[in-house]
């Protein structure tokens, strides 16, 4: 019985552990990816159905598994399998497994107190990571002008393309994004059939000097090692983001080498991505220079 109870703390542990992981990565997540809605009511089932869903299900099966611990071993492991099988992953299944294991050989005795861990821990790191990036969204400028806009600021003088195909709501390669640059006619908003070379991608300098907040320049640079740094951090808003975008990352024109180029975040960070790589997060603005 005293076996029991060990595996009993070490189980709860786990689960405690893994429930504080997902709350904060999902809300850590939720406020930088997500919460690109136009209402509070998508944005709020956005984030329990796709960024809580995993500290919900790790939290209610804990729940379940502390109260029977057969019954919660078996959901758990039933729970690995089914997980393995949709994210074609069998990895996946592995913490369900071991934890479905542990329920199985475990003493909760006297429970209270387990019940009490599982719930209030995660919700402690859920609320603690969250308040953060609540002020910061919540403060977003947004002045709904997504045309052309002309920014001269922090030593760079560029016009960036409207909200079109110069400027798309949708992912897409560094290729294809340099591609339609390279064809994209004076007013940013359509095609030509021959090569135009009116606009271009902005360079890792030229973007991160040109990161703002609340109307105002981050007065960001790239210091000696080539990383950004800011006086004040950037965040997805007018007149260069669009906050109620999917996209938040952009590509560059500035390459690594020949399969690879580097992005840039709406909060000033950069990272070398490959050239192919597509996702609906990972968009482009074109940019020409300012007369």
């Amino acid at each position: 019985m005293k076996i029991k109870l060990i595996i009993g703390w070490i189980t709860i542990s786990i689960s405690i552990l893994t429930a504080c992981f997902w709350a904060y990565w999902g809300i850590i997540e939720n406020f930088h990816e997500g919460w690109y809605h136009t209402t509070f009511k998508q944005n709020i089932v956005m984030m329990f159905f796709q960024y809580l869903a995993p500290v919900i299900i790790t939290v209610t099966l804990s729940l379940i598994a502390i109260f029977k611990n057969k019954i919660g071993a078996i959901i758990f492991l039933a729970v690995g399998i089914a997980l393995s099988s949709f994210v074609n992953n069998p990895i996946a299944s592995v913490p369900f497994i071991i934890l479905g294991t542990l329920y199985w050989f475990s003493d909760f005795s006297p429970k209270k107190w387990k019940y009490r861990l599982i719930i209030i821990l995660p919700l402690v790191t859920l609320i603690t990571f969250a308040i953060e990036p609540i002020i910061r969204v919540s403060g977003r400028i947004n002045d709904g002008d997504f045309g052309i806009r002309k920014i001269e600021q922090n030593g760079v003088s560029l016009v960036w393309a409207p909200q079109g195909i110069g400027w798309p709501s949708d992912g897409m390669s560094w290729h294809e994004a340099d591609s339609i640059c390279t064809y994209l006619k004076e007013d940013g908003l359509s095609l030509a059939t021959e090569p135009q070379n009116i606009w271009r991608l902005p360079t890792v300098e030229e973007a991160a000097k040109s990161m703002q907040r609340h109307g105002v320049n981050a007065q960001g640079r790239l210091n000696s090692e080539g990383e950004p740094e800011y006086e004040i951090r950037p965040d997805k808003e007018t007149p260069l983001w669009n906050p109620n975008s999917k996209v938040i990352y952009w590509w560059t024109k500035t390459e690594v080498d020949e399969n690879y180029a580097y992005m840039i975040v709406y909060d000033g960070k950069i990272w070398k991505r490959k050239k192919n790589f597509s996702a609906n997060y990972l968009g482009f603005r074109a940019v020409k220079d300012a007369e």
